[in-house]
């Protein structure tokens, strides 16, 4: 049986902030596209539909800051353009809404709110999960994903998480705004009251072993006070090797990765390795 999204014809308008919701109607129109076209959902274990709806969004525009649209934090549902964190949100809001028997335009827009708020609650900027690790870490929480990097073999990473609080100037929502900042702060001392695990680049290939297609990664960074700089969903081939499945800054759009993911990481001079969360 194929999955169809039953959308509500009357929500579809050009671009609204009602609802505290920025959505286009092209991209329900395009949500719906994709359901339809995945396979019997009864048939596919997590990780593989993971992976068929991360396909479907190959060839989409890499598009920065799609979230950056007003100062009281709408809800932004954007198809048609995606950066490295809202394509894998989008991927994850999308594969644990197919695992429902009943499939929704609803249902999508408030999973999609859970994973990328904290605790599930929209309540301005300093709501969301700017940092990927407190992403992790809270998604886990929620039962969503399970930080897997320490059975890895990861190591700690030693450093403080505060590029935000430490380049104020950087963000027009907390350049002009102390009550934000302060809330920003706030979120980095929380963040370095809890242990932040990583995978160092020269134990990457002895760990394919164990990694698996529906894996979401982060590229942990020796940048300071950022802990990642990019993520991406991996994809097991069945050569046993590993690759990157995402939206990339440098091509413009979603790509699977060509070369295996340690000889990507290779490439860019600021990685120190992964950390990698299993959605559950």
């Amino acid at each position: 049986m194929r999955m169809k999204f039953s959308f509500i014809l009357s929500l579809l308008y050009c671009l609204t902030l009602q609802s505290q919701r920025v959505y286009q109607p092209k991209d329900s129109i395009l949500l719906s596209q994709k359901i339809a076209a995945l396979p019997d959902y009864k048939s596919l274990t997590l990780e593989k539909t993971i992976l068929a709806i991360g396909k479907t969004y190959l060839e989409t525009p890499y598009v920065e800051q799609t979230l950056e649209v007003a100062a009281d934090e709408p809800l932004v549902i954007n198809q048609q353009g995606l950066d490295c964190t809202t394509f894998l949100e989008n991927v994850l809001a999308l594969a644990h809404t197919a695992q429902q028997d009943t499939i929704n335009w609803e249902q999508f827009v408030s999973t999609l709110e859970t994973i990328r708020y904290r605790n599930g609650i929209r309540d301005g900027y300093t709501s969301r999960l700017h940092y990927f690790t407190e992403w992790i870490k809270d998604n886990q929480r929620k039962g969503l994903v399970k930080d897997i990097t320490n059975e890895l073999g990861g190591i700690s990473l030693e450093k403080s998480i505060n590029f935000m609080g430490t380049h104020r100037d950087l963000y027009p929502h907390l350049k002009d705004n102390d009550a934000n900042y302060q809330k920003i702060l706030a979120a980095e001392s929380q963040l370095a009251m809890e242990e932040i695990c990583y995978l160092p680049q020269n134990k990457i290939r002895k760990a394919e072993a164990n990694l698996q297609t529906g894996d979401i990664v982060a590229l942990a960074t020796n940048i300071k006070g950022l802990d990642v700089t990019h993520t991406g969903i991996l994809v097991k081939k069945p050569n046993g090797r590993i690759y990157l499945l995402h939206a990339s800054s440098k091509q413009k759009k979603v790509v699977l990765s060509t070369v295996p993911l340690v000889d990507y990481l290779k490439s860019i001079k600021s990685n120190i390795g992964i950390i990698v969360a299993r959605p559950v």
